[in-house]
Protein backbone atom coordinates (compact mmCIF):
# COMPACT_ATOMS: atom_id res chain seq x y z
CA UNK A 1 0.00 0.00 0.00
CA UNK A 2 1.35 3.57 -0.64
CA UNK A 3 1.12 5.58 2.20
CA UNK A 4 1.90 9.14 3.03
CA UNK A 5 3.48 10.78 6.77
CA UNK A 6 2.56 14.43 7.36
CA UNK A 7 5.38 15.40 9.79
CA UNK A 8 8.70 13.78 10.82
CA UNK A 9 8.15 13.97 14.61
CA UNK A 10 8.27 11.56 16.94
CA UNK A 11 5.57 10.15 16.01
CA UNK A 12 5.71 10.33 12.27
CA UNK A 13 8.87 9.19 11.96
CA UNK A 14 8.26 6.13 14.37
CA UNK A 15 4.65 5.65 12.18
CA UNK A 16 6.49 5.79 8.87
CA UNK A 17 9.52 3.64 9.32
CA UNK A 18 7.32 1.23 10.90
CA UNK A 19 5.00 0.83 8.21
CA UNK A 20 7.82 0.79 5.47
CA UNK A 21 8.89 -2.37 7.56
CA UNK A 22 5.75 -4.22 6.78
CA UNK A 23 6.51 -3.75 2.97
CA UNK A 24 4.12 -0.74 2.08
CA UNK A 25 6.07 2.20 0.58
CA UNK A 26 6.23 5.35 2.29
CA UNK A 27 6.61 8.97 1.80
CA UNK A 28 7.09 11.16 5.06
CA UNK A 29 6.66 15.17 4.35
CA UNK A 30 8.12 17.89 6.52
CA UNK A 31 8.50 21.10 6.13
CA UNK A 32 11.77 21.57 7.86
CA UNK A 33 13.93 21.69 4.95
CA UNK A 34 17.23 21.19 6.84
CA UNK A 35 15.59 17.94 9.22
CA UNK A 36 14.62 16.17 5.48
CA UNK A 37 18.19 16.52 4.05
CA UNK A 38 19.29 14.56 6.83
CA UNK A 39 16.73 12.09 6.97
CA UNK A 40 17.03 11.90 2.61
CA UNK A 41 21.29 11.22 3.96
CA UNK A 42 20.16 8.29 6.05
CA UNK A 43 20.35 10.84 9.63
CA UNK A 44 18.06 9.44 11.86
CA UNK A 45 16.82 12.74 14.24
CA UNK A 46 15.84 11.35 16.82
CA UNK A 47 16.49 8.78 19.35
CA UNK A 48 14.88 5.67 19.63
CA UNK A 49 15.87 2.54 20.28
CA UNK A 50 15.50 -0.06 17.59
CA UNK A 51 14.39 2.74 14.67
CA UNK A 52 17.75 3.54 13.55
CA UNK A 53 18.12 -0.59 11.70
CA UNK A 54 14.82 -0.30 10.81
CA UNK A 55 15.20 3.31 9.15
CA UNK A 56 18.32 2.24 7.15
CA UNK A 57 16.72 -0.56 5.91
CA UNK A 58 13.55 0.34 4.25
CA UNK A 59 15.66 3.77 2.73
CA UNK A 60 18.39 0.81 1.22
CA UNK A 61 15.14 -1.18 0.13
CA UNK A 62 13.41 2.12 -1.49
CA UNK A 63 10.17 1.62 0.95
CA UNK A 64 10.78 5.11 2.72
CA UNK A 65 11.51 8.47 1.45
CA UNK A 66 11.21 11.80 2.40
CA UNK A 67 10.21 15.33 0.52
CA UNK A 68 9.28 18.79 1.79
CA UNK A 69 6.82 19.16 -0.88
CA UNK A 70 2.90 17.67 0.31
CA UNK A 71 2.06 17.15 -3.46
CA UNK A 72 4.78 15.33 -4.28
CA UNK A 73 4.51 13.52 -0.96
CA UNK A 74 0.87 12.71 -1.05
CA UNK A 75 0.85 11.66 -4.89
CA UNK A 76 -0.96 8.22 -5.06
CA UNK A 77 -0.87 7.53 -1.67
CA UNK A 78 -4.33 5.36 -0.11
CA UNK A 79 -4.11 6.97 3.31
CA UNK A 80 -2.48 9.73 4.55
CA UNK A 81 -1.29 9.78 8.08
CA UNK A 82 -1.04 13.28 9.93
CA UNK A 83 1.11 13.42 12.60
CA UNK A 84 1.65 17.25 13.04
CA UNK A 85 2.40 18.87 16.26
CA UNK A 86 -0.68 20.05 18.75
CA UNK A 87 1.17 22.04 21.35
CA UNK A 88 -0.89 23.65 23.98
CA UNK A 89 -2.24 26.97 23.21
CA UNK A 90 -2.09 30.06 26.42
CA UNK A 91 -5.08 28.58 27.79
CA UNK A 92 -4.17 25.06 27.82
CA UNK A 93 -6.14 23.90 24.83
CA UNK A 94 -4.85 21.61 22.25
CA UNK A 95 -3.53 24.29 18.87
CA UNK A 96 -4.73 22.18 16.06
CA UNK A 97 -3.38 25.42 14.04
CA UNK A 98 -1.16 22.37 11.79
CA UNK A 99 -3.23 20.05 11.22
CA UNK A 100 -6.16 22.42 9.64
CA UNK A 101 -3.78 24.02 7.72
CA UNK A 102 -2.39 20.78 6.10
CA UNK A 103 -6.11 19.70 5.58
CA UNK A 104 -7.29 22.50 3.62
CA UNK A 105 -3.81 22.14 1.47
CA UNK A 106 -4.90 18.33 1.08
CA UNK A 107 -8.48 19.31 -0.68
CA UNK A 108 -7.39 19.64 -3.84
CA UNK A 109 -4.26 16.90 -4.34
CA UNK A 110 -6.41 14.04 -3.79
CA UNK A 111 -6.80 12.64 -6.95
CA UNK A 112 -8.57 8.96 -5.76
CA UNK A 113 -10.74 7.91 -2.97
CA UNK A 114 -8.06 8.17 0.21
CA UNK A 115 -8.34 7.59 3.81
CA UNK A 116 -7.00 10.52 5.59
CA UNK A 117 -5.42 9.57 9.44
CA UNK A 118 -5.17 11.69 12.27
CA UNK A 119 -2.70 10.10 14.14
CA UNK A 120 -2.17 13.17 16.67
CA UNK A 121 -3.04 13.41 20.03
CA UNK A 122 -6.41 15.80 18.85
CA UNK A 123 -9.40 16.73 21.01
CA UNK A 124 -12.89 15.48 20.93
CA UNK A 125 -14.68 16.48 17.29
CA UNK A 126 -11.00 16.93 15.67
CA UNK A 127 -12.14 14.59 12.74
CA UNK A 128 -14.91 16.67 11.67
CA UNK A 129 -13.06 19.35 11.41
CA UNK A 130 -10.26 18.20 9.49
CA UNK A 131 -13.24 16.65 6.80
CA UNK A 132 -14.66 20.39 6.48
CA UNK A 133 -11.38 21.65 5.75
CA UNK A 134 -10.78 19.16 2.95
CA UNK A 135 -13.98 19.28 1.86
CA UNK A 136 -13.89 22.84 0.90
CA UNK A 137 -11.27 21.75 -1.86
CA UNK A 138 -11.84 18.29 -2.67
CA UNK A 139 -13.25 16.59 -5.68
CA UNK A 140 -13.02 13.07 -5.07
CA UNK A 141 -14.92 11.12 -2.19
CA UNK A 142 -12.79 10.55 1.21
CA UNK A 143 -12.69 9.52 4.77
CA UNK A 144 -11.07 10.91 7.99
CA UNK A 145 -10.65 8.43 10.03
CA UNK A 146 -8.95 8.80 14.38
CA UNK A 147 -6.37 6.85 14.72
CA UNK A 148 -4.38 7.82 17.93
CA UNK A 149 -0.98 6.78 18.74
CA UNK A 150 0.00 4.57 22.36
CA UNK A 151 3.72 4.70 21.73
CA UNK A 152 6.12 4.91 24.40
CA UNK A 153 9.16 6.62 24.22
CA UNK A 154 12.04 4.44 24.44
CA UNK A 155 10.09 1.77 23.34
CA UNK A 156 7.96 3.11 20.77
CA UNK A 157 9.18 0.49 17.74
CA UNK A 158 8.07 -2.33 19.96
CA UNK A 159 4.87 -0.82 20.81
CA UNK A 160 4.14 -0.33 17.10
CA UNK A 161 4.88 -3.16 15.53
CA UNK A 162 3.42 -5.21 18.50
CA UNK A 163 0.82 -2.90 19.93
CA UNK A 164 -1.83 -4.27 22.86
CA UNK A 165 -4.61 -2.88 20.64
CA UNK A 166 -5.13 -0.51 18.14
CA UNK A 167 -8.03 1.79 18.16
CA UNK A 168 -9.57 3.16 14.88
CA UNK A 169 -12.40 5.77 14.98
CA UNK A 170 -14.53 5.23 11.62
CA UNK A 171 -18.11 5.12 10.97
CA UNK A 172 -17.03 4.13 7.24
CA UNK A 173 -16.83 0.51 6.47
CA UNK A 174 -14.86 1.75 3.27
CA UNK A 175 -12.04 3.16 5.47
CA UNK A 176 -12.40 0.49 8.25
CA UNK A 177 -11.97 -2.52 5.62
CA UNK A 178 -7.81 0.14 4.40
CA UNK A 179 -7.26 0.13 8.20
CA UNK A 180 -7.96 -3.86 9.24
CA UNK A 181 -5.09 -4.28 5.69
CA UNK A 182 -3.16 -1.68 6.96
CA UNK A 183 -2.94 -3.12 10.76
CA UNK A 184 -2.84 -6.70 10.07
CA UNK A 185 0.52 -7.54 10.26
CA UNK A 186 0.88 -6.08 13.93
CA UNK A 187 -1.91 -8.14 15.21
CA UNK A 188 -0.82 -11.42 14.22
CA UNK A 189 -0.89 -12.68 17.65
CA UNK A 190 -4.42 -11.79 18.06
CA UNK A 191 -4.33 -8.36 19.79
CA UNK A 192 -7.83 -6.73 19.41
CA UNK A 193 -8.09 -3.78 16.19
CA UNK A 194 -11.19 -1.47 18.20
CA UNK A 195 -13.33 0.28 15.90
CA UNK A 196 -15.45 2.59 17.40
CA UNK A 197 -16.77 6.23 16.46
CA UNK A 198 -14.52 8.59 16.17
CA UNK A 199 -15.53 10.83 18.81
CA UNK A 200 -15.00 7.87 21.13
CA UNK A 201 -11.65 6.83 19.50
CA UNK A 202 -10.07 10.84 19.96
CA UNK A 203 -11.32 10.48 23.36
CA UNK A 204 -9.98 7.33 24.39
CA UNK A 205 -6.64 8.77 23.78
CA UNK A 206 -6.99 11.18 26.34
CA UNK A 207 -8.56 8.82 29.01
CA UNK A 208 -6.05 6.88 28.63
CA UNK A 209 -3.09 9.35 28.96
CA UNK A 210 -5.16 11.13 32.37
CA UNK A 211 -5.42 7.80 34.18
CA UNK A 212 -2.23 7.02 33.17
CA UNK A 213 -0.80 10.32 34.61
CA UNK A 214 -3.74 10.47 37.38
CA UNK A 215 -1.70 7.01 38.58
CA UNK A 216 1.60 8.20 38.69
CA UNK A 217 0.68 11.32 40.51
CA UNK A 218 -2.06 9.31 43.34
CA UNK A 219 1.51 6.63 44.04
CA UNK A 220 3.36 10.40 44.67
CA UNK A 221 0.87 11.85 46.94
CA UNK A 222 1.18 8.00 48.51
CA UNK A 223 4.68 8.38 48.84
CA UNK A 224 4.79 12.05 50.57
CA UNK A 225 2.57 10.95 53.01
CA UNK A 226 4.48 7.84 53.78
CA UNK A 227 7.51 10.21 54.53
CA UNK A 228 5.28 12.16 57.40
CA UNK A 229 3.87 8.54 59.04
CA UNK A 230 7.05 6.79 58.77
CA UNK A 231 6.10 3.71 55.57
CA UNK A 232 7.90 2.98 52.98
CA UNK A 233 6.44 3.68 49.37
CA UNK A 234 8.15 0.90 47.96
CA UNK A 235 6.30 -1.78 50.22
CA UNK A 236 2.97 -0.23 49.76
CA UNK A 237 3.68 0.00 45.85
CA UNK A 238 4.23 -3.82 46.04
CA UNK A 239 1.12 -4.13 48.25
CA UNK A 240 -0.85 -2.99 46.00
CA UNK A 241 0.56 -3.94 42.73
CA UNK A 242 -0.10 -7.52 43.16
CA UNK A 243 -4.15 -6.55 43.32
CA UNK A 244 -5.02 -7.30 39.91
CA UNK A 245 -7.60 -4.87 39.87
CA UNK A 246 -4.51 -2.22 39.89
CA UNK A 247 -2.20 -3.58 38.48
CA UNK A 248 2.03 -3.00 38.71
CA UNK A 249 2.89 -0.37 36.37
CA UNK A 250 3.16 3.56 36.45
CA UNK A 251 3.10 2.95 40.26
CA UNK A 252 6.76 3.97 41.21
CA UNK A 253 6.88 7.03 43.31
CA UNK A 254 9.36 10.14 42.25
CA UNK A 255 9.71 13.40 41.20
CA UNK A 256 6.45 13.65 38.89
CA UNK A 257 5.86 12.71 35.11
CA UNK A 258 7.20 14.81 32.01
CA UNK A 259 7.26 14.30 28.33
CA UNK A 260 5.43 15.26 24.94
CA UNK A 261 2.29 13.30 25.91
CA UNK A 262 1.33 13.44 29.53
CA UNK A 263 1.35 16.90 30.56
CA UNK A 264 0.47 18.40 27.25
CA UNK A 265 -2.67 15.89 27.46
CA UNK A 266 -4.09 16.29 30.97
CA UNK A 267 -4.37 20.03 30.09
CA UNK A 268 -5.81 19.33 27.28
CA UNK A 269 -8.69 17.41 28.60
CA UNK A 270 -9.30 19.39 31.42
CA UNK A 271 -9.87 22.32 28.96
CA UNK A 272 -12.60 20.11 26.66
CA UNK A 273 -14.03 19.58 30.32
CA UNK A 274 -14.23 23.29 30.91
CA UNK A 275 -15.44 24.07 27.60
CA UNK A 276 -18.05 21.75 27.85
CA UNK A 277 -19.58 23.24 31.08
CA UNK A 278 -17.61 20.00 33.43
CA UNK A 279 -15.36 20.48 36.21
CA UNK A 280 -13.01 18.20 36.11
CA UNK A 281 -11.84 18.32 39.87
CA UNK A 282 -9.50 14.96 39.56
CA UNK A 283 -7.84 16.46 36.61
CA UNK A 284 -7.18 19.65 38.48
CA UNK A 285 -5.16 18.04 41.18
CA UNK A 286 -3.28 15.81 39.20
CA UNK A 287 -1.62 18.93 37.49
CA UNK A 288 -0.69 21.03 40.43
CA UNK A 289 0.55 18.27 42.46
CA UNK A 290 2.67 16.79 39.36
CA UNK A 291 4.09 20.39 39.55
CA UNK A 292 4.88 20.57 42.85
CA UNK A 293 6.10 17.28 43.15
CA UNK A 294 9.05 18.08 40.53
CA UNK A 295 11.20 20.10 42.97
CA UNK A 296 10.69 17.79 45.74
CA UNK A 297 14.07 17.65 46.52
CA UNK A 298 14.86 21.38 46.46
CA UNK A 299 13.76 22.11 50.13
CA UNK A 300 15.58 19.02 51.36
CA UNK A 301 18.50 20.22 49.70
CA UNK A 302 18.58 23.74 51.12
CA UNK A 303 18.27 22.31 54.46
CA UNK A 304 21.00 20.06 53.84
CA UNK A 305 23.23 23.20 53.34
CA UNK A 306 22.02 25.27 56.23
CA UNK A 307 19.41 26.85 54.06
CA UNK A 308 21.33 28.57 51.55
CA UNK A 309 22.57 27.10 47.55
CA UNK A 310 24.52 29.78 46.21
CA UNK A 311 27.65 28.91 45.41
CA UNK A 312 27.12 25.84 45.70
CA UNK A 313 28.24 22.96 42.76
CA UNK A 314 25.34 20.80 42.12
CA UNK A 315 25.91 17.65 39.80
CA UNK A 316 23.13 16.60 38.13
CA UNK A 317 22.73 12.97 36.68
CA UNK A 318 19.78 12.58 33.86
CA UNK A 319 18.16 15.69 32.24
CA UNK A 320 15.43 13.80 29.75
CA UNK A 321 12.27 13.30 31.37
CA UNK A 322 12.48 9.21 31.51
CA UNK A 323 15.42 7.05 29.97
CA UNK A 324 15.86 5.76 26.59
CA UNK A 325 14.78 9.18 25.10
CA UNK A 326 16.68 12.23 24.06
CA UNK A 327 13.69 14.44 25.02
CA UNK A 328 13.22 16.56 27.49
CA UNK A 329 9.69 18.22 26.69
CA UNK A 330 7.99 18.91 30.52
CA UNK A 331 11.33 16.90 31.96
CA UNK A 332 11.78 17.75 36.08
CA UNK A 333 15.38 17.82 35.57
CA UNK A 334 14.70 21.14 33.85
CA UNK A 335 12.08 22.88 36.64
CA UNK A 336 14.92 21.83 39.27
CA UNK A 337 17.97 23.50 36.70
CA UNK A 338 15.68 26.82 36.91
CA UNK A 339 15.21 26.74 40.55
CA UNK A 340 18.79 25.77 41.16
CA UNK A 341 20.39 28.60 38.99
CA UNK A 342 17.67 30.89 40.47
CA UNK A 343 19.41 30.24 44.18
CA UNK A 344 22.73 30.91 42.62
CA UNK A 345 24.03 27.21 42.40
CA UNK A 346 26.28 26.34 39.86
CA UNK A 347 25.07 23.19 37.41
CA UNK A 348 26.94 20.44 36.24
CA UNK A 349 24.67 17.57 34.50
CA UNK A 350 25.33 14.76 32.43
CA UNK A 351 22.96 12.57 29.74
CA UNK A 352 23.65 9.68 27.48
CA UNK A 353 21.26 11.08 24.91
CA UNK A 354 19.57 14.12 26.03
CA UNK A 355 22.60 16.99 26.44
CA UNK A 356 22.11 18.15 23.16
CA UNK A 357 18.70 18.99 23.17
CA UNK A 358 18.92 20.76 26.78
CA UNK A 359 21.62 22.86 24.83
CA UNK A 360 19.31 24.14 22.51
CA UNK A 361 17.25 25.53 25.55
CA UNK A 362 19.80 26.40 28.39
CA UNK A 363 22.90 26.89 26.36
CA UNK A 364 26.20 27.53 28.35
CA UNK A 365 24.28 28.47 31.42
CA UNK A 366 24.80 24.68 33.02
CA UNK A 367 28.37 22.62 32.10
CA UNK A 368 27.84 19.31 30.81
CA UNK A 369 30.23 16.26 31.31
CA UNK A 370 31.19 13.34 29.25
CA UNK A 371 30.57 10.85 31.72
CA UNK A 372 28.18 10.28 34.74
CA UNK A 373 31.47 10.40 37.49
CA UNK A 374 32.80 13.30 35.35
CA UNK A 375 29.60 15.38 36.66
CA UNK A 376 30.61 14.66 39.93
CA UNK A 377 34.33 16.30 40.31
CA UNK A 378 34.33 18.83 43.08
CA UNK A 379 30.37 18.78 43.21
CA UNK A 380 28.74 19.58 46.65
CA UNK A 381 25.94 16.86 46.20
CA UNK A 382 24.53 14.80 43.36
CA UNK A 383 20.73 14.99 42.49
CA UNK A 384 19.50 11.92 40.10
CA UNK A 385 16.55 13.27 38.00
CA UNK A 386 16.30 10.22 35.23
CA UNK A 387 16.38 6.15 36.09
CA UNK A 388 18.89 5.55 33.13
CA UNK A 389 20.36 2.19 33.61
CA UNK A 390 24.17 3.63 33.59
CA UNK A 391 23.14 5.40 37.09
CA UNK A 392 21.50 2.29 38.89
CA UNK A 393 24.87 0.94 39.82
CA UNK A 394 27.37 3.36 40.32
CA UNK A 395 31.21 2.89 42.21
CA UNK A 396 30.49 4.18 45.42
CA UNK A 397 34.01 4.24 46.19
CA UNK A 398 34.42 6.49 43.37
CA UNK A 399 30.90 8.77 44.06
CA UNK A 400 32.78 9.49 46.96
CA UNK A 401 36.08 10.45 46.37
CA UNK A 402 34.90 13.22 43.50
CA UNK A 403 32.01 14.65 45.64
CA UNK A 404 33.49 17.25 48.65
CA UNK A 405 29.41 15.71 50.33
CA UNK A 406 28.66 12.37 49.91
CA UNK A 407 25.14 13.68 49.74
CA UNK A 408 22.78 11.91 47.52
CA UNK A 409 19.12 13.58 46.61
CA UNK A 410 17.36 10.75 44.31
CA UNK A 411 14.35 11.76 42.49
CA UNK A 412 13.84 8.63 41.28
CA UNK A 413 14.58 6.30 43.81
CA UNK A 414 17.36 4.03 42.59
CA UNK A 415 19.10 2.88 45.37
CA UNK A 416 18.37 0.93 49.42
CA UNK A 417 18.21 3.75 51.83
CA UNK A 418 20.09 0.87 54.06
CA UNK A 419 22.77 0.46 51.64
CA UNK A 420 23.06 4.00 50.96
CA UNK A 421 23.51 4.61 54.81
CA UNK A 422 25.66 1.40 55.58
CA UNK A 423 28.04 3.32 53.18
CA UNK A 424 27.64 6.85 54.92
CA UNK A 425 25.98 8.81 52.23
CA UNK A 426 23.76 11.61 52.95
CA UNK A 427 20.62 9.83 50.94
CA UNK A 428 17.21 11.37 49.93
CA UNK A 429 14.78 9.95 47.95
CA UNK A 430 10.73 9.75 48.02
CA UNK A 431 8.68 8.27 50.21
CA UNK A 432 10.98 6.17 52.01
CA UNK A 433 11.76 6.10 55.62
CA UNK A 434 14.69 8.43 56.71
CA UNK A 435 17.75 6.60 58.05
CA UNK A 436 21.29 8.42 60.43
CA UNK A 437 22.68 11.19 58.10
CA UNK A 438 26.45 11.88 58.25
CA UNK A 439 26.95 15.41 59.09
CA UNK A 440 27.84 17.74 56.57
CA UNK A 441 31.66 18.50 56.20
CA UNK A 442 33.93 21.51 56.56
Amino acid sequence: MKIAVIGTGYVGLVTGTCFAETGNTVTCVDIDEEKVKKLQSGIVTIYEPGLEVLFERNIQQGRLRFTTDLAEGVKGAKVIFLALPTPPDEDGSADLKYILQVAEQLGPLLEDYTVVVDKSTVPVGTAELVHERIARNAKVEFDVVSNPEFLREGVAVEDFMKPERVVVGTRSERARKIMEQLYAPMVRQGNPILFMDERSAEMTKYAANAFLATKITFMNEIANLCERVGANVDEVRRGIGTDSRIGKRFLFAGIGYGGSCFPKDVQALAKTAEENGYNFRILKAVMQVNQEQKTKLIPALKEFFGGSLQGKRIAIWGLSFKPYTDDVREAPSLENIKVLLNEGAIVKAYDPEAMENVKKILGNQIEYAESPYGALVNADALMIMTEWPVFRTPDFEVVEQLLKNKAIFDGRNLYEPRQMAELGFHYVSIGRMKVAQPEIQA
